[in-house]
């Protein structure tokens, strides 16, 4: 026995030398894992330098295929300004398009189905055999060309009408946990930042627009001002309204938690009317497809016993 409890003795002791060798050991590998870690994510030939040589965060609109591709036909003599370009930038600001050549890329596509929509028209006319006559041929060209004209600012306006469908639609759920953030005793500019991570998910559109916010005034935009962007970019007169509400409670010294409890009741409740609203016209909608197909087929099932009998009754006579 006493042979063993030596053996058993002396195993314990070297495995718990072992264990701490591991331990004494495995802070060198994590500090060689983190330097090659960072050694990966250093500045390559890849990474954005500003004029002066230095790595910078921002990102190059040339490094993506449309920048690249924006570039290579610019370089080459062509312009793809527009005389409109607030307005486009505006519009396509509201659809979602953010990028700085988001106008350049739109002027590209328009010009683009203009020129190619009617040459293929032409081929396909051409090589299907079909006979048209100069009037025909030349109002199938002028149409095609007018729809390759109005087709993307058609992509365009139904863009950004579903974005700023979606934003309102999440607006009422983050105006709740706004108001949870307040009352738990977050200031009005972290609960941007944490309102934006909770429905990143949910509501990435609206997320999106309080994570800008959030970025602005950490770096020291005034509040006012990184409201008034965020209603202009959302294009939802409602986030409008609370952009206001919230730059006059600052100004006044009004409770900003009152504030949002009473704008975040009547958001619920303009969601539920516009919900109540849809349901009302349910019936009106329905009421074309049972006109168009059922009413004809319960007047045929009704009116063609009745025929037969008469048929039947005037022959026999």
């Amino acid at each position: 026995m006493n042979a063993d409890m030596v053996t058993y003795l002396i195993l314990g002791l070297i495995f718990g030398a072992v264990v701490l060798g591991v331990l004494a050991i495995a802070p060198m590998f994590e500090k060689k894992v983190n330097l090659a870690q960072r050694l990966s994510s250093a500045p390559s030939a890849n990474t954005p330098v500003n004029s002066n040589g230095i790595p910078t965060l921002r990102s190059d609109s040339n490094s993506t295929l449309w920048g690249k591709l924006i570039h290579t036909i610019e370089s080459h003599g062509l312009s793809l300004d527009d005389d409109k370009a607030p307005i486009l930038k505006e519009r396509l600001s509201l659809a979602g398009y953010n990028q700085p050549y988001a106008v350049r890329a739109f002027v590209l596509i328009r010009t683009s189905l203009t020129l190619l929509l009617p040459i293929i028209s032409y081929a396909v006319i051409t090589l299907g055999g079909a006979s048209l006559s100069a009037t025909k041929l030349y109002m199938a060209l002028v149409g095609s060309a007018a729809a390759g004209l109005y087709l993307p600012n058609m992509f365009v306006s139904n863009r950004a009408e579903a974005r700023m469908k979606e934003i309102l639609d999440g607006f009422p759920d983050a105006l709740d946990l706004m108001l949870v953030c307040v009352e738990a005793g977050l200031g009005i500019d972290a609960c941007f930042a944490r309102v934006g991570q909770e429905i990143v998910n949910l509501h990435p559109r609206l997320a999106e627009l309080f994570a800008t916010v959030s970025l602005e005034l950490r770096a020291g935009r005034p509040r006012a001002e990184a409201l008034k962007n965020m209603a202009r970019k959302s294009g939802v007169p409602e986030i409008q309204s609370f952009a206001t509400l919230v730059v006059q409670s600052d100004k006044l010294g009004a409770s900003i938690g009152t504030a949002l409890k009473i704008y975040a009741g009547e958001m619920r409740e303009s969601r539920r009317m516009r919900a109540e609203e849809k349901a009302h016209r349910l019936p009106v909608i329905l009421s074309i497809p049972m006109v168009l197909f059922l009413l004809p087929t319960m007047i045929g099932v009704l009116a063609l016993p009745a025929s037969i009998s008469l048929r039947d009754t005037m022959f026999n006579d």
